[in-house]
């Protein structure tokens, strides 16, 4: 072969190689040009400069912050968000890709956001809850959000409440015969909480008579649980975020089944309940002696919100209506605008409020008070002084109101370990913050992070110590009032907060009336897992033994 055809065909190869690459250089260089013009925008944009000052991880182009989330799972982005706030001091400023977030753990510029009308509106991360809550309180948003908040607050009045006790004694009972098995074993307890608070939730708020057979309540805690991991995910994965490319994902598809198994429950519970409503035979009328006791209680002092309102100026003999039975009633009369869809919605978001939360706390207090058995004791003690020698007797309203230390015990708890680690607001106008000088831009996403806030040390001296009192009048006195939002605060605080304590007060109470608890685990070993719910990687494993001279059947 002569040189000169050599050197052609190496020309040849030259040339076709070159055919190949250029199309897909033109569309790096297209892409590098892209991000280089995006690039200019975002940093000549009027929120970019707002913000420029505010501290925070350095922001790579377009993905901004995405990378420090890529392939982490739920317990390492939570790991990665303290260390943020650590790192960069109690306001930090992030990106993912090109939706700014600020965070703020200052209580004064929490009150800014959380006590105004003017940012009441969820931030757009919520809306991948829409398939599942409809236009329901937690995402809902002006005049609608404004009505339903307002019909919806007084199926939480005491009175409804106290009417609740007896059915939570039930269930709580039926939990303790179901923990039997556990004697003696390490177990995590979080799967028996989740199952009773969706009994208890169903019987109470719902009005079911007959709850469902079989696991079903238990099924439905677990879709919940899995439908919360996968909001998260696309709430914190950049390539999640846009609707077709996740509906492509296998992780769409499981989230499909899992709203057929949460919806299936929540449309039976309305359907039933539609068939069978009889607003005379379920109201709840107080007698006269009540409403007078009422009227002489002190109004609370310090932070409060509607519901507060409601118990104190809503007094009067009248009928009262508990959630579902209320909104089956308002979506019948032609005066109330209500439709069947209002129910839906509002059922599946209280559904979820009403049990993961609680199901989570009061796991927590069970390993907490585990962990520190002084603290137990004196828990008992004032079981004790409640119950005398027969800790058999049910308990009542009027039990949970002494039960201050027990109290005590539950809101430390969820100081340390809020079961809502974070929420997120849209400021609705720019918002110069109180701590620092720095302006948060209108539509920014504020991110409130509970977590952090609960542990400032200038409002709790040693803020990661497991200490009840300090919930004592007078060292809450001289704290913040936003130095504590388990149920966040101002005009959109939880619309159950009130109906959560007293759920837990009831089922706490009559599960340490039976049993010692006891966690080997110490709470450097508690693996955080921040998603919607905060929870233990390493599961609520505790052990429990029977108390010698209770009854079984209590």
């Amino acid at each position: 072969m002569s040189e000169d055809i050599v050197i052609d065909q190496i020309k040849e190869e030259v040339l076709a190689s070159t055919l190949i690459w250029t199309p897909a250089l033109s569309t790096l260089l297209g892409v590098a040009v892209a991000i280089f013009l995006f690039e200019i925008w975002v940093k000549n944009s009027r929120n970019y400069k707002l913000c420029e000052n505010i501290p925070g991880p350095r922001r790579l182009p377009f993905i901004g912050n995405a990378h420090m989330f890529i392939n982490k799972g739920s317990e390492e982005i939570m790991a990665t968000a303290i260390k943020c706030h650590k790192l960069y001091g109690k306001t930090v400023c992030g990106w993912l890709g090109p939706w700014q977030i600020v965070f703020l753990t200052d209580p004064a510029d929490i009150e800014l956001i959380l006590s105004s009308n003017e940012h009441l509106e969820k931030s757009d991360e919520y809306r991948y809850f829409q398939p599942w809550f409809g236009d329901g309180l937690l995402i809902s948003k002006g005049h609608h959000w404004k009505h339903h908040r307002k019909m919806i607050a007084p199926t939480f009045h005491q009175s409804i409440l106290k009417s609740f006790v007896p059915t939570f004694v039930q269930h709580s009972k039926q939990v303790v015969q179901r923990l039997s098995k556990e004697n003696g074993k390490e177990f995590d307890v979080h799967e028996y909480m989740s199952q009773v608070t969706v009994e208890i939730l169903l019987a109470t708020a719902m009005g079911v008579k007959q709850l469902p057979e079989g696991n079903k309540c238990l099924e439905y805690a677990q879709a919940v649980l899995d439908m919360c991991d996968i909001i998260h995910k696309r709430q914190t994965k950049f390539y999640y975020r846009l609707d077709a490319m996740f509906n492509m994902t296998p992780l769409s598809k499981k989230g499909e089944k899992m709203m057929d198994i949460i919806l299936g429950m929540t449309r039976k519970v309305v359907s039933d309940r539609q068939k069978n409503f009889n607003a005379d035979s379920r109201a709840i009328v107080e007698d006269q002696k009540e409403v007078d006791k009422q009227r002489q209680q002190a109004k609370k002092e310090g932070l409060r919100d509607d519901l507060d309102d409601i118990d104190e100026e809503d007094v009067g003999v009248k009928k009262r209506l508990a959630l579902l039975d209320a909104m089956m009633a308002m979506s019948k009369n032609p005066d109330i605008q209500w439709t069947e869809r209002d129910v839906l919605d509002e059922v599946n978001t209280i559904m979820f409020e009403g049990h993961d939360t609680t199901s989570a706390g009061s796991s927590f207090v069970l390993c907490m008070l585990g962990i520190h058995k002084d603290v137990q004791a004196k828990v008992l003690a004032e079981q004790e002084a409640i119950f005398g020698s027969n800790f058999s007797r049910d308990c009542t309203f009027a039990d949970t109101l002494e039960m201050r230390y027990l109290e005590r015990v539950i809101m430390e708890t969820l100081r340390l370990y809020p079961p809502v680690p974070i929420i997120a607001r849209k400021a609705g106008r720019d918002v110069r913050l109180a701590s620092g000088p720095y302006v948060i831009p209108k539509d920014t996403t504020v991110v409130i992070a509970q977590y952090a806030v609960h542990r400032n040390e200038r409002a709790y001296p040693n803020p990661h110590e497991f200490n009840p009192d300090n919930f004592l009048a007078e060292n809450m006195s001289k704290r913040h009032y936003y130095s504590f939002i388990p149920f966040s605060a101002g005009p959109r605080s939880c619309v159950g907060r009130k109906f959560a304590m007293l759920k837990l007060k009831v089922l706490l109470s009559t599960i340490l009336r039976n049993y010692s608890v006891n966690c080997n685990l110490k709470e450097s070993e508690f693996k955080m897992q921040g998603d919607i719910i905060l929870k233990m990687a390493n599961g609520f494993n505790i052990s429990l033994e029977k108390r010698a001279g209770v009854s079984q059947t209590m």
